[in-house]
């Protein structure tokens, strides 16, 4: 059974170091190791988890029998649209596959909905294997973007909304 509770700034060390153990099975065959290091260093540290955190993202724990097997990051009515962006979804890669990325999707779409949203919005890598996963539970693809992150590094993204 799977819980899902809204995470504290206690919870930000906890987020990091479950990225850095969900990222390189994720994402070791789409992007280099140095790419991978780049960006956990940039968006899972402490003072960026922080400031993420002070700049309106919730982050959401995904807890399994009392252990946490993955996390989200959302804001809604992002950038004034009404809409509730997924920052971030993941889970261990072995709680993959039981529907926990399903849940978590229905548990933010009823936040969303409070907050008078009325879509998902999402970016994901092109080649990610959760693109298929997204299409499935009812995101299209609505855009293609290159983001330049630094050092590089390109982050090169399909855009995804699905209205609740």
């Amino acid at each position: 059974m799977l819980e899902i509770h809204k995470a504290t700034e206690a919870d930000l060390s906890l987020i990091g170091s479950l990225a850095h153990e969900i990222w390189p099975p994720t994402f070791g065959e789409i992007l280099s190791k140095g790419q991978i290091e780049y960006m956990l260093n940039m968006m899972y540290s402490l003072p960026s988890l922080q400031n993420q955190m002070d700049e309106g993202i919730e982050f959401l724990l995904a807890v399994e029998n009392q252990k946490t097997v993955g996390f989200s990051g959302i804001q809604t009515d992002y950038q004034k649209t009404g809409k509730t962006k997924i920052h971030k979804l993941y889970l261990l890669p072995e709680t993959q596959g039981k529907g926990y990325g399903r849940l978590l999707i229905d548990h933010i779409a009823k936040i969303a909905l409070q907050n008078g949203d009325s879509a998902l919005v999402l970016n994901v890598n092109r080649f990610n294997k959760a693109y298929d996963f997204y299409l499935k539970t009812g995101f299209e693809k609505v855009g293609e973007e290159n983001i330049d992150i630094g050092n590089g590094y390109l982050m090169e993204d399909f855009i995804l909304e699905k209205p609740i």
